[in-house]
């Protein structure tokens, strides 16, 4: 687990098609993945569907940018990483969207892989 994966993860959630960041991803059905919309997603099948169905296909286009900020913890087979990111997007309706938002991600090797066994995503409440 290293900046280069981290990387490599956010230029696959860039192309807009949940088929490319799927490799980043533990399948097991029990794992939580939490998210700015909805809530929480159980298991890469249910987090995939929904990412698609009220994002992408809501957007004609955007861009998560990560913040120089990020870190990287490892011990043995488990690291956890955490950093900030701006999302910029574009509604199909035609509004745009500028979020700034929190990113850790629980990552597991297994094999030879580094995979995603749990996800958090949010971003601040603006009052």
């Amino acid at each position: 687990m290293d900046e280069k994966t981290v990387a490599r993860y956010y230029a696959a959630w860039n192309s807009l098609n949940t088929d490319a960041p799927a490799p980043f991803y533990a399948k097991d059905a029990g794992l939580v993945f939490f998210d700015v919309l909805p809530m929480q997603y159980n298991g890469w099948a249910e987090y995939k569907a929904g990412v698609q169905k009220l994002f992408f296909d809501q957007v004609s286009g955007g861009s998560l940018v990560p913040n120089n900020d990020l870190k990287i913890t490892r011990h043995g087979d488990i690291a956890w990483m955490t950093l900030t990111f701006h999302l910029s997007f574009r509604q199909k309706k035609g509004a745009k969207v500028d979020l700034d938002c929190r990113h850790t991600a629980i990552w597991e090797k297994r094999g030879a892989e580094w995979l995603i066994v749990h996800e958090h995503i949010s971003t601040p409440l603006t009052i």
